[in-house]
């Protein structure tokens, strides 16, 4: 078999040299891909690889782009609901075929949804929701004929939410008959997938090198919209000053995740446009209330402390120069039921009264953070606050897949962290945030957080049908944890993305999934 032999464009991308003006039919991506642990959509829970994923894979349903409050059929045709059985019977989109042709079918849509469950990787809480768990995940899924599935769940969900979840990165389908060949042991595929894609999206994987390069090609045989370019280069450039002379000459069609020092001065370049995109990221601290090693973590006085050595005020306008706003609350601005008011400060005289209250003297931990903005900006500026509260923050530093390996391992004692939900719906965020079951990699449960009596009002929530009554709940949800939780919210983000101005057709939406590359020419 013929070797396949790469361009010179993309030989460049890969070797780390400098780029050549871009071609005509390829988009050149600069940005930091150092957090990706995976890009198997059963893995991928990083913010770099779940803006890939969708380039890749489809789901069943996914958000409408331009209403993203509204599920649309991607690779199902059609579905029929019954709340009483809690079931979803779906129509598979007739004539569909992954990128290696083979035809998709209902055996595909069961082997991704049992892989996803059974791995139990950090986004399958995601489907435990719906109570599938490695157990019974094979019970709640019925093939009616090679083109229907019958779905069941246990949870007390409606098959609105039901939806809204299997609309998910980690609800992507794959193509069986790819993957299987490449199974090793009990693995599922998912050392092959780490690597390699077996989707239908627009796009396929041509390379993927991790800390260098994603190289995609052009998938024509995706179902729904085709690509309009040949190929897209995502290139890792973990300097934002780099990345802002690649767009700036023209080297990089589009630069994400520059600081606002870079943003601001090409705002009044010539050749550049400045997108300002709402986000749903946000950014917080969290203390590991499950780390024995610091009874500090566990002390509620301390969490109330910690949310007045916060300089908001100081970290979103003074450094990160409005890129970022002062929020609060689990749920970001934008998801309906959003708490919007900010009752912290800065303010470590009244912090240091109540750790003197408390007794607490002497206070020290550790903070593991992401070594790029804005994460190591916000710690930096944390660990001056702190201390003007007399409580010593030691930071750790690390590329953002060694920072999600030790929060994944639970060896961290506090950390700088970043949230978007995974689906259009306030549960999201609350299954994370307020829900530990003790199996699921919740937020909460990540951060040894005991709360059985929130766990039963995160369930009554999802359950409840009345959308006014569900509302409520959530709004005291959000000020329960405001009072007292190991969480401190910090910050929501305004996504700024910088394109070229020949670059047409360019869409992102609220949630990080939503990138959306198949509608781009230049």
């Amino acid at each position: 078999m013929k070797a396949k032999v790469l361009p010179l464009f993309i030989l460049a991308a890969l070797s780390g040299s400098a780029f050549a003006a871009t071609p005509p039919n390829t988009l050149v991506v600069v940005q930091s891909l150092d957090d990706i642990v995976s890009l198997d959509p059963a893995e991928a829970n990083e913010l770099s690889s779940i803006q890939t994923v969708p380039s890749l894979y489809q789901r069943l349903v996914q958000a409408d782009r331009d209403n993203p409050a509204k599920v649309i059929p991607v690779l199902a045709e059609s579905w029929q609901d019954d709340a009483a059985a809690k079931t979803l019977t779906i129509k598979l989109r007739p004539q569909a075929v992954f990128s290696s042709g083979n035809p998709l079918t209902a055996d595909d849509v069961i082997f991704s949804y049992q892989r996803a469950v059974k791995m139990n990787k950090s986004p399958a809480f995601i489907l435990n929701v719906l109570g599938w768990q490695p157990d019974n995940i094979a019970t709640q899924l019925k093939k009616i004929d090679d083109h229907t599935i019958q779905l069941s769940w246990t949870a007390d969900v409606s098959p609105a939410v039901a939806l809204n979840i299997l609309s998910t990165p980690i609800a992507s389908i794959v193509d069986s008959k790819a993957v299987q060949p490449n199974v090793k042991g009990d693995d599922f595929g998912n050392a092959w997938l780490k690597m390699h894609s077996a989707g239908s999206g627009p796009f396929k994987m041509r390379v993927y090198q991790p800390h260098q390069a994603i190289v995609l090609d052009a998938n024509p045989t995706s179902p729904g919209d085709k690509p309009l370019l040949s190929n897209i280069i995502i290139k890792n450039v973990p300097d934002p000053s780099a990345r802002r002379l690649l767009i700036q000459q023209g080297d990089a069609d589009v630069a994400r995740e520059l600081g606002p020092d870079q943003t601001a001065a090409l705002k009044t370049q010539q050749g550049v446009k400045v997108l300002e995109i709402p986000s749903a990221e946000q950014n917080y601290l969290v203390f590991n209330s499950g780390n024995q090693a610091n009874p500090l973590l566990n002390n509620p006085a301390f969490w109330e402390a910690a949310r007045y050595l916060v300089d908001y005020q100081g970290i979103t306008k003074d450094l990160l120069k409005g890129q970022y706003f002062v929020h609060q609350s689990f749920l970001p601005v934008g998801l309906p039921g959003a708490l919007e008011d900010n009752p912290f400060s800065f303010d470590p005289a009244k912090a240091k009264a109540i750790l003197e209250k408390a007794g607490i003297a002497n206070a020290s931990l550790t903070l593991d953070v992401e070594n790029k903005p804005p994460f190591i900006t916000i710690a930096q500026s944390l660990q001056a606050s702190f201390a003007q509260g007399g409580v010593k923050l030691e930071l750790l530093p690390a590329a953002g897949s060694q920072v999600y390996a030790r929060v994944r391992a639970k060896q961290h004692q506090a950390a700088i962290r970043l949230w978007i939900p995974d689906y259009f719906d306030a549960h999201s965020n609350a299954s994370a945030f307020a829900y530990n079951d003790g199996k699921s990699s919740t937020v909460a449960g990540l951060n040894g957080w005991q709360i059985p009596d929130l766990n039963k009002k995160t369930l009554a929530a999802v359950a409840e049908a009345d959308p006014a009554k569900r509302s409520a709940l959530y709004t005291a949800m959000q000020q329960e944890l405001q009072r007292s939780s190991p969480y401190v919210f910090i910050d929501q983000a305004k996504t700024q993305v910088v394109l070229r101005d020949n670059v047409k057709g360019y869409q992102q939406g609220l949630n990080a999934d939503m990138v959306y590359y198949d509608r781009v020419s230049k």
